[in-house]
């Protein structure tokens, strides 16, 4: 009984700590070989080359803290490419990637 709790409780910390990190954030959505400089519309059509030709990963600016972040499960991403977004998802523990859940274009 008492192991069965201590799991319970183990578990409970773990996904409080996991649950800190989901967020959303606001950027444009670009690729990790231009990064800023490619955080426009017009490098749209470079950023789908980048990644599909050269290796490069879908990322997002944020011009607020002026921080990348790499985007994992971004299956939306190239229809994306140049695009003021927000993202949901969680942060990855290098603070550098998201995993993303959804990514919508800001409504303007």
């Amino acid at each position: 009984m008492k192991k069965t709790l201590a799991a319970f409780l183990l578990l409970s910390i773990a996904s409080l700590g996991l649950a800190a990190d989901a967020g959303s954030w606001t950027g444009v959505v670009t690729e990790t070989h231009c990064g800023e400089r490619g955080a426009n519309a017009d490098h749209a059509s470079c950023a789908v080359r980048c990644v599909k030709e050269k290796g490069a990963k879908w990322a997002l600016w944020d011009a607020s803290t002026k921080q990348m972040y790499e985007l994992a499960n971004a299956t939306n991403a190239e229809k994306l490419a140049g695009q003021d977004v927000t993202v949901k998802g969680t942060l990855g523990e290098d603070k550098k990637s998201i995993a993303v859940a959804s990514m919508e274009p800001v409504k303007k």
